[in-house]
């Protein structure tokens, strides 16, 4: 009872929450838009053009000629130059190299944007004792992230033209995943509870179809990233049908069977539309599930709304999908796909943490 009374939050404490929540959901949009970046460098071919991973120094990138060429002859000693760029221009080098610099300083931005304003809330002790441990377990998700990054590039500069798309995967899942902690526990400080759902069985009901979807919905940008990876949007641009079939022919040709899964770009973006639908299916049914319940639900409304967004931002993020695929993935419908994806993520976490409730 004693620890009870200790860990409880002070008045200073609990009058910093909205400040702090704020500051959160604006970690979030820097994650989003590192997400976008990250995307248009990988679209654009930019992720290998930076041969160096030095977290501190690199933030400065060439100053004058003498650096751009010696930051050119690195670039020029890489596969990807030699099979693929070979003959390029300075000057189309530094194209690519501004989308793989820019997505590094803001990825060092995003670091400095949470340490800095997590040390003055916890200097000044505005941090509750039950969220210091999150907050620190976010900054330590965001140094792995830098990490894995590099881990991601590491693999295109030796043997291949391009990054793995297993490392590519993880490095988008780390992302995604960081982004929904922090979406999480933000949402979570909005609230005296009086606006998340109640009502018991009915809510428990509910709350098991909102987190499966949450997990589907996670699953498909994994999907996504193998798609990105091997570039399989580039094929098969045809819908419903792939290869004039609904279940093309080919799925399995790679031994052993699961390759086909990571590998086999045939599979690899039939996996990722069967899935959008598989997520369409399961979201419509429960947001029926959330129009027919009759009792346990103190808040019937606000279960509604968010089912109901939900369903909408899935069949939207679906369209523009197909859009994206018939006109052969365009930088910027992919871009919005991309961004769509994180959207339609929010919108479940959003959703779910209102079934859950509390903080």
């Amino acid at each position: 009872m004693v620890l009870s009374v200790t860990n409880a939050p002070t008045e200073k404490q609990i009058k910093a929450r909205p400040a702090i929540q704020i500051w959160l959901f604006m970690i979030c949009a820097l994650i989003f838009a590192m997400v976008i970046v990250g995307g248009a460098t990988r679209l654009t071919g930019s992720g290998l053009s930076i041969t160096e991973w030095k977290p501190i120094v690199g933030a400065i990138p060439p100053l004058n000629i003498e650096d751009w060429n010696k930051a050119f002859e690195k670039y020029k000693q890489i596969p990807q130059y030699k099979e693929i760029n070979e003959g390029m221009s300075l000057d189309e080098f530094k194209s690519i190299f501004w989308w793989e610099w820019g997505h590094r300083f803001l990825g060092r931005f995003i670091g400095l944007a949470f340490f800095v304003p997590f040390l003055f809330f916890l200097i000044t002790k505005r941090v509750e004792s039950s969220l210091k441990p999150k907050f620190w377990l976010m900054f330590l998700g965001g140094g792995l992230q830098g990490f894995v990054g590099w881990y991601m590039v590491a693999s295109g500069l030796t043997e291949r033209v391009d990054v793995s798309q297993y490392r590519l995967a993880a490095h988008l899942g780390l992302a995604v995943l960081l982004f929904s902690y922090i979406f999480w526990v933000a949402i979570g400080l909005r609230r005296d509870d009086n606006n998340a759902v109640s009502g018991g069985q009915l809510k428990a009901h509910l709350k098991s179809p909102a987190y499966f979807i949450t997990g589907l919905i996670f699953f498909q940008i994994i999907a996504g990233a193998f798609v990105a990876g091997l570039k399989a949007g580039k094929a098969h641009n045809t819908w419903p049908l792939m290869d004039g079939r609904f279940i093309p022919n080919g799925l399995d040709v790679m031994t052993p069977f699961w390759k086909n899964l990571f590998e086999n770009v045939l599979t690899v973006q039939f996996n990722h539309r069967m899935i959008a639908y598989v997520i369409a299916i399961v979201v419509l049914l429960h947001f029926i599930q959330c129009l027919i319940s009759k009792s346990g639900l103190a808040n019937k409304g606000l279960a509604i709304k968010g089912a109901g967004l939900l369903l909408l931002f899935t069949l939207a993020q679906i369209a523009l999908g197909i859009v994206t695929l018939l006109q052969f993935v365009p930088l910027d419908l992919a871009l919005y796909h991309q961004g769509g994806a994180v959207i339609l993520l929010s919108a479940s976490l959003w959703h779910s943490r209102n079934l859950y409730g509390g903080c």
